[in-house]
């Protein structure tokens, strides 16, 4: 009959056929992933408006009233915290960003793409990373898109190492007020360990050739084309070019982060400054270096919300300047976020006619 169902027999040997196989794994794969990406956003939406929770019971604790007589104290004085210090260290952050390349661009336009990327970095639920391949694609044609990602790759990490440098420094610091068994200190000392373990196995898993042995995966997979896959091989080259043969250039990005993060720290003091509260430079420096800890193991944290106001305010009670100051300043670094990820967006708004500009 011609309406009778596909004999079974027939279609088991070439379910089980290789080609069938392939077609089945890249199946599920597939859907995997999309699963994947759907608890990634459930669980960034609810991280997000705990951090508001978390947010409105600092609040709450300290009293809004406090927060608004703070800002109204700073007054106009509030401009220059919100320029001047992020601006040098952006400045800073691109000068190291610079040493990454093996022909950089000009610098005015490296500066231009940081600032840009950066703002997706902050404004959008991107685990503080999403801004890094626009970094690379703006640079492009200038750049190939294979050298850029590498750069973009390698200043990533010498920026966690300078973390890594700041921490140990907040540290010593930290031990001219604080012992070194209070508890703060414990957990800052604990967290230096992490990240000395996290940076150097994300260097390792660079040198070694992560980048091609995921991209030969995916395309035996069908997830990505040849072409994609010698895009991943170019990256993996320039990676491995990065850190053999320009160490000393390495080095020198790491240093200039550091210093980035170190006056960073300088609109901690200007905000306590302004505010008339005596701290001196060894209690800001450790105050921003365990601040920045943070903020590193809270990335997974749309903007760190609420993961970071906690931990200033905790922060800011241990060396007695207090809870309310401490997630005043927050606010003030919030506000001062806002301005830059306006600025980085004015950046992208030029579209494609920007990246034929970086020459």
């Amino acid at each position: 009959m011609s309406g009778r169902a596909p004999d079974r027999a027939a279609i088991a040997p070439v379910a089980n056929s290789p080609a069938g196989l392939r077609q089945t794994l890249l199946a599920r794969t597939r859907r995997s992933i999309e699963a994947s990406g759907a608890i990634k956003v459930a669980v960034r939406l609810l991280l997000f408006v705990a951090g508001l929770a978390v947010i409105g019971y600092l609040l709450q604790q300290v009293g809004p009233a406090s927060i608004w007589d703070a800002f109204r104290n700073l007054s106009w004085r509030l401009l220059i915290v919100l320029v001047f210090p992020a601006g040098c260290v952006l400045l800073l952050d691109t000068l190291a960003w610079r040493f990454t390349f093996k022909r950089p661009p000009r610098f005015a336009s490296l500066f231009a793409v940081r600032v840009a990327g950066e703002a997706v970095n902050l404004g959008t639920p991107t685990a503080s990373v999403g801004g890094e391949p626009v970094k690379a694609w703006l640079l492009r044609p200038a750049v190939p898109l294979h050298e850029g990602l590498a750069a973009v790759i390698a200043d990533k990490t010498t920026l966690v190492a300078s973390q890594i440098v700041l921490l140990a420094v907040g540290l010593v610091a930290g031990l001219w007020l604080l012992p070194l068994a209070n508890p703060l200190m414990m957990i800052m000392a604990g967290l230096l360990l992490l990240e000395i373990v996290c940076v150097g196995g994300f260097v390792i898993v660079q040198v070694c050739g992560a980048v091609r042995g995921g991209g030969r995966l995916m395309t035996r997979l069908g997830l990505a084309s040849l072409a994609q896959h010698g895009m991943l091989d170019g990256l993996d080259r320039a990676l491995r070019s990065t850190y053999v043969e320009r160490l000393p250039r390495l080095l020198g990005s790491v240093f200039f982060h550091f210093i980035a993060a170190a006056l960073e720290t300088l609109e901690i003091y200007l905000v306590l400054r302004f505010l008339k509260i005596p701290i001196s430079p060894a209690a800001v420096l450790a105050i921003g270096a365990f601040g920045s800890a943070a903020r590193f193991f809270s990335f997974m944290i749309p903007a760190s919300l609420g993961a970071l106001e906690g931990a200033n305010v905790a922060i800011f009670a241990a060396f007695s300047v207090g809870g309310a100051v401490g997630l005043t300043c927050t606010f003030v670094r919030r506000l001062r976020e806002i301005v830059w990820i306006a600025a980085g967006f004015a950046v992208l708004s030029f579209g494609p006619t920007f990246s034929a500009r970086v020459r």
